[in-house]
């Protein structure tokens, strides 16, 4: 591929998103150095982020590549380090960590826009891979090229570019880049791929398009499901009340509570299929990542778990779980907490929602003094909004 049709891809894809103040992610790999060369080529202005995971010594000197190259183009760079506590499946607690740490130095450096390197050859390893993991047609599906997350707008320009396109360009602009071992560690399910597609000839191309159409076949499930909602679902106060969901398709229903978990209990990911299913069919109470499902006589209430809570503090001034914006007088000195047992200092019986919507919903707080409960029926002076995720039809199919 030439040079003209990556510079096009990168223009096409920043012409689309339209960022205010850009930032790109550089592990010193050949991907995302050409990534990194493409967009200050286009942009000029471009700020750039190294996260040293500390698992391999030779990280921190990568970084410092990374930091050189940037200096002599007058690029700002931060390399941002990151520690493991052994705890979990160490590619999963990396990537979100990386996801957390470059999310948090964007909105510090005032970066709305970061570009991520990833390439048609990653997206055809995450297809084989989540195939093998038993996914459906969400997991199968290819990677958005632009998505939401941490108050950040993420980008991959190149994912119509293959891996050694980028390793084409890098060499023609005499740029080098680093082979990170991990890629033919076989202890590594993404190395065992990647071996996978080279030992039985499998075309990258060809897989990316198969998570294309797949793509395609979400955007249509998503479409049915925000009708759904639209008729069936009502907000109420930060809980979801939901209706007639029983005679839905097994995928629309599985769709619908996903999301509604997410809103509500402001998790990443989705729960497992059997879990979610036994869930709505339970006709007595559960809890499910971080909410409670609570049946009702027309059908089902996700309201916050206040285990999930109860230890959350931050500045009235600020947003709460998330997703909770509160308002009133004198907010400088005061917290946001739950609610918890100072329910009973509220005329809770009064406000039509149950105990377990109440416990977990915003409270303000003077030290241990409880000063407002909004949703509780305790405003003094106090309002509270859940709208920080915006509308739930919306948000369903939004990532």
């Amino acid at each position: 591929m030439t040079e003209t049709a990556l510079l096009d891809a990168m223009r096409t894809a920043l012409h689309d998103a339209r960022p205010q103040r850009l930032g790109v992610a550089v592990s010193g790999g050949g991907d995302s150095m050409a990534a990194l060369d493409l967009a200050h080529r286009v942009v000029g202005n471009v700020q750039a982020v190294t996260v040293d995971h500390g698992l391999r010594p030779e990280a921190a000197a990568e970084a410092a590549g990374v930091g050189a190259f940037c200096a002599e183009r007058g690029i700002a760079h931060q390399t941002l380090r990151w520690g493991w506590d052994w705890v979990g499946n160490v590619s999963a607690r990396a990537r979100d960590a990386r996801f957390s740490m470059i999310g948090e130095w964007a909105v510090r450096q005032g970066v709305d826009s970061v570009i991520l390197g990833h390439t048609q050859d990653d997206l055809a390893e995450t297809f084989l891979m989540r195939l093998s993991r038993g996914s459906g047609v969400d997991g199968l599906s290819a990677m958005d090229a632009q998505f939401r997350r941490d108050g950040v707008t993420w980008l991959r320009p190149l994912l119509g570019i293959s891996r050694e396109s980028c390793r084409d360009y890098l060499r023609a602009q005499g740029i080098g880049w680093v082979d990170d071992p991990t890629n033919e560690d076989a202890t590594y399910l993404r190395a065992r791929t990647r071996a996978a597609l080279s030992d039985l000839g499998i075309n990258a191309t060809t897989l990316a398009d198969t998570a294309h159409r797949l793509a395609e076949v979400r955007q249509a499930l998503n479409w049915q499901l925000r009708a759904f909602v639209r008729e069936n679902v009502r907000q109420d106060r930060g809980d979801l009340l939901i209706s007639g969901y029983r005679d839905l398709p097994t995928e629309i229903t599985r769709r619908l509570f996903s999301y509604a978990l997410r809103w509500v209990g402001g998790g990443h990911y989705t729960p497992r299929h059997d879990h979610i299913l036994r869930a709505t069919e339970a006709t007595s109470k559960r809890t499910l990542s971080g909410c409670v499902l609570l049946p009702e006589q027309d059908g089902l209430r996700i309201a916050r778990e206040l285990q999930r809570v109860h230890e959350t503090a931050v500045s009235a001034t600020e947003i709460w779980d998330g997703r909770w914006h509160l308002s009133g007088p004198d907010a400088a000195h005061l917290t946001i907490r739950a609610l918890g047992d100072a329910i009973t200092q509220t005329p809770w019986r009064e406000t039509g929602l149950p105990l377990v919507s109440l416990i977990a919903s915003p409270a303000i707080w003077d030290g241990d003094s409880l000063i407002a409960a909004p949703i509780a029926g305790l405003p003094n002076g106090w309002t509270a909004t859940a709208d920080a995720r915006g509308n739930f039809a919306d948000f369903c199919g939004s990532d």
